[in-house]
């Protein structure tokens, strides 16, 4: 019964405490296509991507029933760095639906004109935000009215000046005469008293980025110079945490002599204790982060389990794929510097050691067979042309037209008046490059992996342009930082696609990562030596570009974008097919709206690939 009515007076307290109106949430995760565009059709940075903030401590005053409730003590901040506009996940500050909705948008388009993340300091940031809300109300006009129904709903609902001690008092007056006029307050008031409260939090603003991204921005700063450790993953699957990093503690095995134990709950230290590490992971690991209000990260001498480190270790060179010669350097772009590092990569040309020539498999002959009788319409062959200056035979037709055009007064000397009979040239190469791996031993069906699908494409696909007649090559590629880009050669330009092509195609195997710029950049070099009038550069990808010495993110994004420009400069058409369902967000900044696809479902990749290649060459 006590427990039971405890629950009550819990639920109700908390309920007559909330300040929000959950009846007008929306949901980030409803729009965050809609603010991605909105957000770049206002020119934000198109490297940026858009994510759910974290909940944070913002140390304001709150109201009698939300101390008694114990909640209204963190919040989620709008906040941008250098690779990502935060929201937060659930906006229901205001009363109606369309006013959370406006809010969403309007801190897009804030973020838009707000340019770099805004420093750290509170003189500035009150100052930074009113300017970006000064350009941005300058720059949109048609944003004004959106503007002033926003400031007037979220004035209401802010704590009154005369509520608050008054040097807390003068910091409100301040923020609501920097909402109500950008750009005339200079300053806020200085807090005069060691216990005031900071400043309530200011929905249409945007915060500073967090300390802890803030400092991995530092030590990848540092990193990148001498390949540090690899950033650990700070995000969860459907819940983003707060995090810091920190350094393990000194003591090598703390005993604790005199405690009381109803202070254990109160300890806000870690220690280091000197035990394993469980080789399987703690299936209950998320359940208690989730009870944090910030997890902390640190490095050890330790590894994590040996089974992880088996499996990334380097195959002994005996068991390996064969090298094709000592290496090629290659450049790499930094975008934080806006400066190529020459000769950074060094890719390794690899081709299977244990790859027995092959038939095409029994499975897929029908499917190829059928793939061939269509495409071979797409093959040069004789055909008669018309009009031609010179040729074998009269052009009737364009004779009629001429005489016709001389009676009524025009005449085109060019005009031409024979029939040639010749055969038409389709001068088109084509290079497949496929990401090879360590994902794509994920699997797709019971009984189909990613690397499989990936084998049956090449297979197929290589069938299908047998019968174009069109020059094409297969290579395939994965890394392992960038001193070992594997480079794959599966079937280059020069050689047919026979049985010891296919017996490759079949000892593909998944590698290790996604260092996606330097196998652009060579599949690059080799195309720019065929002498075809088209370069098609098909990439099949089934997630971003990644490694573990700090390619991740915006880096590797901005590399693999940088590398797609050469290639376009170059005069190749790079298209990417892919399979992961979540490139929407970061494909069109690399290859353009119309430059990739997304196969929802892999096992249809096989089919969709041949299909892909007659739509983007039909006309060549």
């Amino acid at each position: 019964m006590e427990a039971w009515i405890g629950s009550l007076w819990d639920r109700w307290i908390r309920e007559a405490a909330r300040r929000d109106y959950p009846a007008a949430a929306i949901e980030l995760k409803d729009i965050e296509k809609t603010l991605g565009v909105i957000f770049r059709a206002l020119g934000g940075d198109p490297g940026l991507r858009v994510a759910a903030a974290a909940d944070a401590a913002h140390g304001a005053r709150r109201g009698f029933l939300q101390r008694i409730a114990g909640i209204g003590e963190r919040t989620a901040h709008a906040a941008l760095d250098h690779e990502t506009l935060r929201l937060p996940p659930r906006l229901a500050v205001l009363p109606a639906p369309g006013l959370n909705r406006e809010l969403y948008v309007w801190l897009a388009a804030l973020a838009a004109s707000a340019g770099p993340a805004l420093e750290r300091f509170s003189h500035e940031w009150i100052v930074q935000n009113q300017f970006a809300c000064w350009a941005t109300l300058q720059r949109y006009p048609g944003l004004q009215a959106r503007y002033r129904r926003l400031v007037a709903a979220v004035l209401e609902e802010r704590m009154p000046p005369e509520k608050l001690p008054p040097d807390e008092a003068a910091q409100e007056r301040a923020v609501r005469q920097a909402l109500l006029e950008p750009g005339s307050v200079a300053t806020l008031p200085p807090l005069s008293r060691a216990k005031a409260k900071a400043l309530q939090p200011v929905p249409l603003w945007l915060y500073p980025a967090p300390p802890a991204e803030a400092k991995r921005h530092k030590r990848d700063a540092a990193a990148a110079e001498d390949e540090g450790t690899q950033p650990k993953e700070e995000q969860a699957e459907n819940k983003r945490y707060q995090a810091e990093r920190n350094d393990l503690p000194e003591n090598e095995a703390p005993l604790i002599l005199l405690f009381r134990a109803e202070s254990l709950l109160s300890w806000a230290e870690y220690l280091r204790v000197n035990r394993a590490l469980d080789e399987d992971e703690n299936p209950h690991a998320g359940r208690a982060a989730e009870s944090l209000e910030k997890l902390t990260l640190a490095e050890g001498e330790q590894r994590v389990a040996s089974k992880v480190r088996f499996d990334l270790d380097l195959p002994a060179e005996s068991e390996d794929d064969l090298l094709l010669g000592p290496g090629i350097p290659l450049p790499e772009w930094d975008y934080k510097r806006q400066a190529m590092k020459p000769d950074f990569c060094r890719l390794q040309t690899m081709i299977a050691r244990a790859a027995e020539p092959q038939p095409l498999p029994e499975r897929l002959r029908r499917q190829a067979r059928k793939l061939k009788n269509q495409f071979a319409a797409l093959a040069p062959v004789r055909r008669w042309l018309k009009a031609q200056p010179e040729g074998t035979e009269l052009d009737i037709d364009a004779c009629v037209r001429i005489a016709a055009d001389r009676l009524a007064g025009w005449h085109f000397s060019g005009a031409g008046a024979y029939l040639n009979y010749r055969p038409t040239e389709r001068d088109l190469a084509c290079l497949v490059l496929a990401d090879l791996s360590l994902s794509t031993d994920a699997h797709v069906n019971d009984t189909q992996k990613v690397i499989d699908v990936i084998r049956d494409s090449l297979l197929l696909f290589g069938e299908a342009l047998s019968a174009t007649g069109d020059a094409f090559a297969f290579y395939g590629f994965s890394s392992l930082k960038r001193s070992l880009v594997r480079f794959h050669e599966i079937k280059p330009f020069d050689r047919p696609l026979d049985a010891a092509a296919r017996g490759r195609i079949a000892a593909l195997k998944p590698g290790y990562y996604t260092r996606m710029g330097a196998a652009l950049r060579r599949a690059t070099q080799l195309l720019e030596k065929q002498p075809a009038h088209r370069r098609l550069m098909i990439i099949l990808s089934d997630g971003k570009p990644h490694d573990i010495d700090l390619y991740e993110g915006r880096y590797g994004i901005e590399d693999t974008r940088k590398a797609l420009i050469e290639a376009r400069e170059a005069g190749i058409k790079p298209f990417c097919v892919t399979i992961d369902r979540a490139g929407a967000g970061y494909l069109p900044h690399l290859f353009g709206p119309a430059g990739y696809t997304i196969v929802r479902k892999p096992e249809d990749l096989p089919d969709r690939l041949p299909l892909l290649y007659a739509q983007l060459t039909g006309n060549a």
